[in-house]
């Protein structure tokens, strides 16, 4: 009995091209990922101060990509930390949203992960979110926010 070597040249195709599935979901999944920077968050100054941009606006609630500096955490277990857009060697995060620098995001970790020193470089992936918002468990109040965010040095 001799077999089709068509046929046995499309089953080997197709189950290397299902092989592959796993791996074109996660380069799918990196390009689906919209880049934001920094100097895209907001518009110009309006009656009630920054205003955020039309595209954290049309970002919101989808994956994005930034990139920056992990501010000093307040603590080592901590699951979230301050994304800045340059180095900053102390803590931004505990002031009031009025006081809120402009140039500032929270990021919540999707697990846990070793911070980095203040100077390095990181990108971060997660979903963005905007307006004022009280985080229930530390009282620390944000105007933007990566939920489910791994980071990683660049």
């Amino acid at each position: 009995m001799s077999k089709n070597p068509i046929a046995t040249i499309n089953r080997r195709n197709f189950l290397a091209a299902v092989a592959t599935l796993p791996v074109m979901g996660v380069a799918m999944r990196a390009s689906a990922s919209e880049k934001l920077g920094f100097d895209q968050l907001y518009k110009s100054f309006g009656p009630l101060g920054l205003e955020f941009s039309d595209k954290v606006k049309q970002l919101s609630g989808k994956e994005i990509v930034i990139n920056g500096f992990m501010a000093p955490p307040l603590k080592a277990e901590a699951a979230f930390f301050v994304l800045t857009e340059i180095p900053m060697s102390l803590c931004p995060f505990c002031s009031s949203d009025a006081d809120w620098p402009d140039n500032i995001m929270v990021v919540y970790l999707a697990s846990k992960q070793t911070f980095v020193q203040y100077n390095a470089p990181i990108m971060a992936r997660g979903v963005l979110e905007y307006g004022s918002w009280t985080d229930p468990e530390t009282g620390f109040i944000s105007q933007l926010r990566l939920r489910g965010a791994p980071f990683r040095t660049v």
